[in-house]
């Protein structure tokens, strides 16, 4: 399982503006590169699941930490 390194306001602005290219895919039907707005699905589900794989390469961390 991917550690949680997708937190807060990165994680809303993520979900926001997946969702948005995804309304734009089914709202532009007639646009002739309509099928980009799918790249949508990529900050939708890195939002969702509060894990974002270039994070883990490059070791960003927007999650915060927790106190034990």
């Amino acid at each position: 399982m991917l550690a949680k390194n997708v937190g807060g306001i990165d994680r809303i602005l993520r979900i926001v503006v997946g969702l948005a290219l995804i309304l734009g895919f089914f709202l532009n039907a007639e646009a002739s590169l309509r099928w980009l707005y799918l790249i949508g699905l990529v900050p939708l589900a890195t939002g969702l699941m509060q894990t974002c794989p270039l994070y883990s390469v490059i070791g960003l961390n927007t999650c915060p930490t927790r106190k034990s």
